[in-house]
């Protein structure tokens, strides 16, 4: 397990050539859960890159994979925003790492999924990307959406009207994914890019949280206006008691002042 970054109640950043600013708070967590021996969850929380990578091959091997990625991607940061092909750069420089790491040729990846603070036309947006099923979750207006699509095979089925989102959540296959960092593949990475908007949460998070906590409890957690400290340990405190049978990893960012759409 690799902890990145820290955690913050107000982080204000000024935009070049505007006399707007971005003001954020934001809190990460791990846990180990109650099933495994080791952590193989890592997690990077700092501006402007926040980013969860679950670890498959192994707890020793897993937990490495997961720690290449997170310090790739902190060592891609130069500045107040980050931009797409630094983040390209950092998961294809990892998966070099990873793959000096499995000598043994085991076979050893991660997960990553983040939100990056980029610009785009001047404007501060938020640029999500992700390899595999861990996710990134936008709270706004009251509704939870989730932003990433799992890269897995009870997605594609779910895809293919084969069988229901919820279906999916409990199916044998659950863990079967279709695309992730490692391995010796480049990485196929999805970015999607959303409107930075004073008053939206962002969730970040391994499995080991929605596998245990549904949609609609999440979205509870993010509607009772806690800080992120207090949100992220409450979601991890929930995947626990519902079982906490995978590692458990949490980020939250709460966008509190941001430029108004009208300027």
């Amino acid at each position: 397990m690799t902890a990145l970054g820290r955690s913050t109640v107000r982080h204000i950043l000024a935009l070049p050539d505007r006399a707007d600013v971005v003001e954020l708070s934001w809190h990460g967590v791990t846990h180990v859960g109650y099933r495994r021996a080791a952590n193989e969850d890592s997690y990077l929380a700092d501006v402007p890159l926040f980013a969860v990578a679950d670890g498959m091959g192994g707890h020793a091997h897993g937990d490495r994979a997961s720690d290449a990625v997170v310090r790739r991607l902190q060592a891609a940061v130069d500045g107040d925003f980050v931009e797409p092909d630094r983040i390209i750069e950092a998961l294809q420089r990892a998966t070099m790492d990873i793959g000096e790491l499995d000598e043994e040729e085991r076979g050893i990846g991660t997960t990553v999924t983040g939100a990056a603070l980029t610009l785009h036309d001047g404007r501060p947006v938020v640029t999500v990307f992700n390899v595999g099923d861990s996710r990134v979750y936008l709270f706004t207006g009251n509704e939870l959406r989730q932003v990433t699509t799992d890269h897995s095979m009870v997605q594609e089925m779910v895809d293919a009207g084969q069988i229901t989102a919820d279906e999916a959540e409990s199916h044998p296959d659950a863990n079967v994914i279709t695309r992730a960092v490692g391995f010796s593949v480049d990485p196929e990475i999805d970015f999607v890019r959303i409107p930075l908007e004073a008053g939206m949460r962002l969730l970040l998070c391994s499995d080991g949280l929605t596998k245990e906590v549904p949609a609609e409890r999440l979205r509870l957690h993010l509607a009772a206006r806690l800080s992120a400290r207090e949100t992220a340990n409450a979601l991890v405190d929930a995947a626990l008691a519902q079982g906490g049978r995978d590692n458990i990893t949490v980020v939250v960012v709460d966008v509190v002042r941001a430029p108004s759409s009208d300027d």
